[in-house]
């Protein structure tokens, strides 16, 4: 199926969230994942109206990078290795898996300019998923403070692979708290106005609970 028309099942479903939270559609931003498809997929998601598109390999982002050049909006969505920043902090307008310091520094070492960076939590405390603890992020976010180029735009999170809409909500509940309590210390670095959750199976519910980036591969450019 074309972008496009995968597009507007996944807008329709982005309204009806909204309705439902009493918030407008045009506060969530939709992030095309490119990781899994060609360039040329990622061509026709740019030429369907998508703007914001994501790649969680330094490779798969350098390669989409040369051939679409500086045309979309390029998310850094993968858990990033320290050593490979170089490679990416040109391309990337967003970062979206910040979860220690030694990658603060070399970002803030890297980059030419300040970064919107998400703080990357894991709600769920599953093993096998990166990110800071809920109780380790108002800490860290203090102690960004030293690391003029980077702006603590949002934090992200990845909520278990279930179809329990119980579990799936309490996961996005506990980001949106922690988001308020960044908020609230109006630390000049951290203002925090974003929250990335939700993907392909459970966007319409991280909506509801507050998302404003959406990371979506398969239902909107296949696998």
């Amino acid at each position: 199926m074309k972008v496009a028309n995968k597009l507007q099942d996944v807008q329709l479903r982005i309204q009806a969230a909204c309705k439902k939270a009493g918030r407008q559609p045009n506060e969530v931003t939709v992030i095309a994942v490119t990781k899994y498809v060609s360039t040329e997929r990622a061509q026709e998601a740019l030429e369907a109206g998508i703007t914001h598109l994501g790649e969680n390999r330094d490779e798969g982002l350098s390669e989409k990078w040369d051939k679409l050049k500086g045309e979309p909006v390029w998310h850094f969505i993968g858990s990033l290795q320290t050593r490979k920043v170089k490679n990416i902090i040109d391309k990337a307008s967003y970062i979206h898996s910040l979860d220690r310091l030694s990658l603060a520094k070399e970002i803030n070492k890297r980059t030419k300019q300040p970064i919107n960076c998400f703080i990357q939590v894991n709600v769920s405390g599953e093993e096998s998923k990166h990110g800071l603890s809920p109780e380790e992020v108002i800490p860290f976010v203090k102690q960004l403070a030293e690391f003029e180029q980077i702006v603590v735009c949002g934090l992200m999170t990845m909520a278990p692979l279930t179809d329990d809409e119980k579990v799936l909500r309490s996961c996005f509940k506990k980001l949106k708290q922690l988001q308020v309590e960044v908020q609230q210390m109006k630390l000049p670095h951290a203002p925090c106005n974003e929250l990335s959750m939700g993907m392909s199976n459970d966007y319409q519910l991280a909506i509801e609970e507050g998302a404003t980036m959406i990371r979506i591969g398969t239902a909107l450019v296949g696998e």
